[in-house]
């Protein structure tokens, strides 16, 4: 595979590969501001999360995704994210999947994890791009892609089910390796801020 289990290390956070020890934690998460209720992301419910673990594994299995669960400096799981629709053969690959538990969004948390696993995608596995996709109506994960330095490639439209039977609209970010280095200084120093 492409892209290997791999730990990625921060300030506030550290990357490590998803597993069902995470999975209480992960339970508090979602329910720490009732995410799943947000009709327009993919949040597991806090009784859903350890099949959404399982579901993220065998994905992993098949080479199409690599998910971490997301710890902050205490050691406690306060998210997921993960590197998927991987295609190797093209050095692409999606920044997806994610979500934070309420009391650390804007907290810095996103910012930190995107700049390491941007650096380890470009840097580590020579990527030519990574993608970011959202709902065209998750107004606060476009605004995160875009602070990020991400540009729109588009929306693709009627683009896939969502569980509560509507048809979700994908805006499409990405990010080039020709970027990266003017991306990588702009996240360093929100960081820094």
């Amino acid at each position: 595979m492409w892209a290997q289990p791999v730990t990625l290390t921060g300030q506030k956070v550290t990357l490590v590969q998803l597993s069902q020890d995470h999975a209480a934690d992960l339970a508090k998460a979602s329910a720490d501001g009732n995410l799943s209720a947000l009709w327009y992301t993919m949040i597991p419910a806090p009784d859903a999360v350890p099949a959404e673990i399982e579901r993220r594994l065998a994905l992993q299995d098949t080479g199409s995704m690599l998910p971490f669960a997301i710890l902050d400096a205490t050691g406690q799981a306060v998210g997921m994210t993960t590197y998927m629709n991987i295609d190797a053969a093209n050095q692409r690959l999606e920044i997806g999947s994610t979500w934070y538990r309420k009391s650390v969004q804007r907290s810095g948390v996103n910012t930190e994890c995107k700049l390491l696993m941007l650096r380890h995608a470009f840097e580590a596995l020579d990527a030519i791009a990574v993608e970011f996709r959202t709902h065209v109506i998750n107004h606060q994960s476009r605004r995160a892609i875009e602070r990020l330095g991400a540009r729109l490639d588009g929306i693709l439209r009627a683009h896939m089910k969502m569980a509560n039977g509507t048809i979700r609209d994908t805006a499409v970010y990405s990010i080039t390796a020709a970027e990266w280095p003017m991306i990588q200084a702009h996240l360093q120093h929100l960081i820094q801020r």
